[in-house]
Formats: C-alpha cells, structure tokens, sequence
C-alpha cells in the first residue's frame, strides 16, 4: 500500500497541483493585502472615509452596549455580528485573484498560438522547370533531371 500511495504521489500531476496550491496560498496572502492594505483605503477615502472591514450588523449585543465603533470592539465586547464589511473584502479579493488567473490563462493561450503559428521549416523546394516537389537539397530534379541553378 505505501508502494501504490508513493506511486500516486510521485505522479507529475500531483507534484504540479501541490506547487499550484502552495503558490495559490502565497498569492491569496498578497492578493489579501493588496485588497486591505492598497485598494480599500483610498475606496474608503471616496466614500467619506469609511473603512469596509467596520461594516457590520450587531445581531445580539455582548457584555458591554452597543453602539460599536469598530468591529474589534464588537468582537471584543463578545458581541454577535453578520460582518459583511469583511465579506466585500472577500468578494473584492476574489475578483482580483480571477482577473489575474484570467490573464493568466489568456497569456498561456497567446504563447500557445504563437508556438502552433510558427511555420515548421521548408524541406521541400519546387523545381523551377517541371514545378516537381523536390528536396530542398537537390541539385538535380529527379523527375525532369534538370540542373537547379544555385544549388
């Protein structure tokens, strides 16, 4: 059985898709920041200076009464909430993390119609006299046995 599991985990496609995750993982990390620490705070500065992570609705209050100004002092308070501020971030996060595996996939397929694009090189030329296929080598047509200049 450790035989079989080693086969299957040698595999180049789970040895791909275990790079893909932790690489996925790294990129979720910046994708995160990039989201809370680059994108939201001037968003937020647009709308009135509004920080979307404090957006939540109290369902049950906790030890000390609402209102909370943040939700830090909300959780802390041990305060039930739908923090959908946090879920906007997720939502915005995911977007960006799409947009970038969407081009992404769009540069691979680029790369690979320019690969499927390129011509393979001649091997056949045309004779000149009896318009033959002949190889690109000759001297001599094969079949109208004439003298091919330049060659």
């Amino acid at each position: 059985m450790f035989k079989e599991f080693k086969e299957f985990a040698m595999r180049g496609n789970v040895v791909d898709m275990a790079v893909g995750i932790i690489i996925g993982g790294a990129f979720g990390t910046i994708v995160k920041s990039l989201v809370n620490d680059v994108m939201m705070p001037p968003l937020g500065l647009l709308l009135g200076g509004v920080d979307f992570t404090n957006f939540f609705v109290v369902l049950k209050e906790g030890a000390n009464p609402a209102p909370y100004k943040a939700l830090t002092e909300a959780q802390a308070a041990g305060a039930v909430t739908i923090n959908y501020g946090v879920f906007l971030n997720a939502i915005i996060s995911f977007l960006i993390v799409a947009f970038a595996v969407f081009l992404l996939i769009k540069g691979i397929n680029r790369l690979r119609r320019e690969e499927e694009a390129i011509p393979p090189p001649a091997t056949t030329k045309e004779c000149p006299f009896c318009y033959s296929t002949i190889a690109l080598q000759a001297t001599r047509c094969p079949h109208c046995t004439s003298v091919l200049s330049g060659a």
